[in-house]
This record gives structure tokens, sequence and C-alpha cells, in this order.
């Protein structure tokens, strides 16, 4: 008669009248009940995650989702400094050529209109980001991450489309105001340090600001 295995409330007794062979699933799995048995008195089945360890894997995920995301934002808004340094210096090289032009040509006079002109027409293509004029515009003038020109102010403008690490000039606003600056210096030999002359121009901001500085 086959013997059968039974269920001591500790574990699963070995087979009666018949010694565990090395290759009896009965014996092996009675093997593994009194191991089990003898750490804590019974087996326990996988249940899946506890509340608890859900609650921490979540956490872990946004912790781990921020970090990443304020890295990238990180990276956008310099890349998009960088392409704004890019611009201004683009427009710095042609405002050199205006003024070398217009003294080689004996029009010093007309330099003075330099600091006058939008400086987007000197460029031979201007870049996809330029709004285009306004006049006495405020940041909303245009989509954050353009260009614009204020025919009040002379000023060329562009707008900041992240900003967590600027710090602006002293209207406050996410901007940042390019003018033209002539440079003059004392003429030489003149009795009076108010006689001056010109001897060059700038494309700078017309104020102070820091961004990631």
């Amino acid at each position: 008669m086959t013997n059968r295995i039974r269920d001591s409330g500790y574990g699963i007794s070995p087979p009666r009248g018949r010694p565990c062979g090395a290759r009896s699933l009965r014996c092996d799995r009675y093997a593994q009940d009194r191991g089990a048995g003898s750490r804590g008195g019974f087996t326990r089945s996988p249940q899946g995650f506890t509340l608890i360890e859900l609650v921490v894997v979540i956490v872990i995920i946004v912790t781990l989702m921020t970090v990443f995301l304020n890295r990238v934002w990180f990276y956008q808004e310099q890349a998009e400094k960088t392409a704004m340094v890019e611009v201004a210096g683009a427009i710095q090289s042609a405002l050199v050529m205006q003024y070398g032009s217009l003294m080689v040509h004996g029009k010093e006079a007309d330099v003075a209109a330099l600091a006058a002109a939008n400086p987007m027409n000197w460029l031979a293509r201007k870049p996809l980001n330029y709004a285009g004029e306004f006049y006495e515009p405020t940041p909303l003038s245009v989509t954050p991450g353009n260009w614009m020109f204020d025919l009040k102010s002379h000023d060329l403008i562009y707008v900041l489309n992240r900003a967590d690490y600027f710090i602006p000039g002293k209207d406050e606003n996410k901007w940042i105001r390019y003018r033209v600056h002539l440079m003059y210096e004392p003429a030489p030999g003149a009795a009076d340090n108010a006689v001056k002359m010109l001897v060059g121009t700038l494309f700078e901001s017309a104020e102070p600001y820091r961004w990631f500085e």
C-alpha cells in the first residue's frame, strides 16, 4: 500500500518503511520543509509588495525623476544662453564692420546713427527667433526665447525662456537689453578734456545681469 505523506503541523513527515533516496522528490520536500520549520516553524509563500515597500519604490522613482528633470532643464537653459551669446557675438562683428566701413569712407558723422539702428538689419540672415520691432514692449510682447527691437529705447532685447539661474538687472524683468555704445576718448593735444574723439563702438548689455555666474 502506498505510504502517505503526513503533515505534523510543523512540516511533512518522511514516508514510513522507506528510506529517503537521493532522487526521492518526497524526501527532498521533507528536507526543505524541515529546514523551514527549524527557522520559523512554518513556510511563507511570497505575498508581493507590502504597502510600505510600494511607497518606498514610488518615493525613489519620484526622486530620480526630479533629479533627471532638473539636469535636463539645467542643460536646456545653458544651451539657451549659448545661443543668445552667439547671436550677440554675430551682431558685435557686424557692428565692427559697419563702423569700419563708415570710417574708411570718411563718414564719421554717420557713426552716431548706428546707436539708433536696429542691429538685426546688419546680419545677412536674421535668427529664426527674432520677433520684429515693437514700441516700448514688455516681456509679454513676444514668446519667451525670442528677440525684439524696442523702437523707443533703440535696445535689442532677448526675452528668456528658462530663467532658473538668471538674476536680472534693476528692472527685475527676465530679459536682457542690448544696445550700441559709442566709445569716446579725449582728443590728443586738446587743451580741454571735453573735446573727445570717437574711437570705436561696442554692442553690450544696457545694464548688468548674472546668468550662470
